[in-house]
């Protein structure tokens, strides 16, 4: 009966060491489920997955403990109890699995996030990308357009200036013939008009002839005098019709335009100071313009 009391003591003993060792064995399971949910935090699905291997091996290690307390002859309380335990442990691991889903859902919206993130800055990058190609297209149309209106305009140019090339040198070889066929005619116009004028002078040189020829055979004085006016009227209205003119000079106001002051005398009457009161060599007039001015003496 001792040996039977010493016995059940022992196994007594022996599962309250092992129940205290399994408590042991719980709580540093814990703290190394703690740790390692601390450390790997930033990892989700890992952590899931080490709880689950933690919790399997809790359940493991659970389950051993009843089959050795079955072995040992346990009491349908404690059978009780670890059912209890496993089934806790069950439950800890849905809400490991739970987890661990939540987790991946974590993940995969992340992923689907990042995934739309970078397909948008992809799609900007490409937009970007294409705008700038067409700008660089539209800007080397624009250069080639600008190229092919330059040369265009030289060509242009070019024509312009072989064609004033051409005009100048025609209107110069033109000139230089007008110029060469203008001295020609003022020569030729020279000649004939001193060849005119000359001609209309002989009437006159041919009446001097002839009032020589009257003076010597004739003693008849006014009728010399008769013939030399004659002769005066004639070569005066010669000198009118080729526009020459007298200067009348005669008592008008000095005028240095058409005449030319000989010498100053007192003015014999009061209305002749400042005017001409003697004209020394007549001044006459080419077509209104001064031919030779009329020298005078100038009354003061």
């Amino acid at each position: 009966m001792s040996e039977e009391n010493k016995y059940t003591d022992r196994k007594a003993e022996e599962m309250e060491n092992r129940e205290n060792r399994e408590e042991e064995h719980s709580e540093q399971e814990g703290k190394k489920q703690e740790n390692s949910e601390q450390e790997n935090r930033g990892n989700n699905q890992e952590t899931g997955e080490e709880e689950m291997i933690n919790n399997t091996q809790e359940y493991n290690q659970k389950q051993e403990t009843e089959d050795n307390r079955q072995n040992d002859g346990e009491t349908n309380g404690e059978e009780e109890k670890q059912e209890k335990q496993a089934s806790e442990v069950v439950e800890e691991t849905e809400d490991g699995k739970e987890r661990k889903l939540e987790v991946e859902e974590e993940e995969q919206t992340a992923d689907k996030e990042e995934e739309s993130k970078e397909d948008k800055q992809e799609k900007e990058v490409e937009e970007k990308e294409e705008k700038e190609a067409k700008k660089k297209k539209k800007k080397g149309k624009k250069e080639k357009k600008e190229e092919k209106t330059k040369k265009s305009r030289e060509k242009e140019l070019e024509e312009q200036l072989k064609e004033m090339k051409d005009k100048y040198m025609r209107l110069s070889a033109e000139f230089e013939n007008y110029k060469k066929r203008t001295m020609k005619e003022k020569m030729e116009l020279s000649k004939s008009a001193g060849e005119e004028l000359l001609r209309d002078l002989l009437p006159v040189k041919d009446n001097f002839e002839r009032a020589q020829v009257s003076i010597k055979e004739s003693d008849d004085i006014e009728a010399v005098k008769e013939g030399v006016d004659l002769i005066y009227d004639k070569f005066k209205d010669f000198l009118e019709k080729n526009g020459v003119k007298e200067i009348d000079a005669m008592h008008q106001p000095f005028n240095t335009d058409v005449h030319e002051a000989m010498t100053k005398i007192a003015a014999p009457e009061e209305d002749l100071k400042g005017k001409v009161v003697d004209v020394i060599e007549k001044g006459y007039y080419l077509n209104d313009k001064v031919l030779r001015f009329a020298k005078v003496v100038v009354g003061e």
